[in-house]
């Protein structure tokens, strides 16, 4: 397919990659005139401006809007809706707030033009790895983009087919789904992310107490000096808490013990924010990931090492970058 790709910043540039080494053509527009000349380079098609990308794209047209949420993103679809015609797509891959996916696409429809939100999980993994993706719009453009999604979608890999899917959407399987009409995948994703939290909560806990356990605070006969690393490195192979995030957590440990190159202070990007107002709303007990939600703000006030393996997660799977001490 040829679609248009605009924000080529850390998962933007490698969706547009991964797409093109597949054989889509990819129009690329980003502020930053350097990353798009360096995908040119790599054979794609860079676009000067906004109009510029619209202008190269042969009709029925599909733009991944790849930004920041809030303005970056709402003033970007706006600029494109008013340049495309009925049957085009906007597609918003970033981290929308789902109220809004709403607002958009019920703006949008009266001009023809359909909004898709892909609620994209794989951070800058993703070229390699592939990006599980939660898909909300109507069937209809859902599945004229689904050439693009199978294209970034992971696969089956080696993860065991699940006892029972016998019938089931294949998607699922492959890494993606259609969760349903607009808003819906930006949903699923922000629930997604609010576990995120919690699970990356749990671990940052338990690793703090293992880490403490040598405290002079304890009877000298119950003290032991224990290996992070080859504790992270051992739960990653057989056991029940394995998964990518102790991947990625065994990852920092090996290489600094200490995590001295993270001070602790860890930054809410807004999902576990808004897990816990659909918790509200809804009237949903939401402890885990509320205590989870917290302990970011009280981050920003005192810092422990729990803490800072939460900072060495969100850097390893993200790229998130919190404020970095000298070692």
């Amino acid at each position: 397919m040829q679609i248009g790709i605009v924000g080529l910043g850390r998962m933007g540039g490698n969706i547009a990659r991964r797409l093109s080494l597949a054989g889509h053509d990819c129009v690329l527009f980003d502020r930053n005139a350097a990353a798009v000349g360096e995908l040119a380079n790599e054979g794609m098609t860079g676009g000067s401006d906004l109009a510029d990308v619209v202008a190269k794209l042969a009709a029925p047209r599909t733009v991944w809007v790849m930004l920041p949420a809030g303005a970056p993103t709402e003033d970007t679809v706006n600029a494109l809706a008013g340049m495309m015609s009925p049957g085009d797509i906007i597609i918003d891959g970033g981290n929308t707030f789902y109220k809004d996916d709403i607002r958009r696409a019920e703006t949008l429809e009266p001009k023809g033009i359909h909004y898709v939100d892909v609620g994209t999980s794989g951070g800058v993994w993703g070229l390699e790895r592939g990006y599980c993706m939660m898909v909300g719009g109507t069937k209809e453009a859902v599945n004229h983009i689904d050439p693009i999604l199978a294209t970034l979608a992971p696969g089956k890999g080696n993860i065991p087919l699940t006892p029972g899917r016998e019938g089931r959407d294949p998607r699922a399987e492959q890494g993606y789904i259609h969760a349903g009409p607009a808003g819906a995948g930006h949903f699923v994703k922000m629930i997604h992310n609010g576990i995120e939290y919690g699970l990356m909560q749990a671990y940052a806990e338990g690793f703090e107490i293992l880490k403490n356990k040598d405290s002079t605070a304890l009877p000298e006969n119950e003290r032991y000096t224990l290996d992070l690393p080859d504790i992270a490195e051992v739960w990653r192979r057989g056991s029940v808490v394995s998964s990518w995030l102790l991947d990625l957590t065994s990852i920092s440990l090996a290489q600094d013990e200490q995590l001295s190159a993270f001070p602790g202070e860890v930054a809410d990007s807004g999902e576990g924010r808004w897990t816990v107002m659909a918790a509200v709303e809804e009237a949903v007990s939401a402890e885990v990931l509320t205590a989870a939600l917290f302990t970011r703000f009280r981050s920003r006030q005192s810092h422990t090492f729990g803490e800072k393996m939460l900072s060495a997660m969100r850097f390893q799977f993200g790229g998130h970058t919190e404020f970095k001490m000298d070692k």
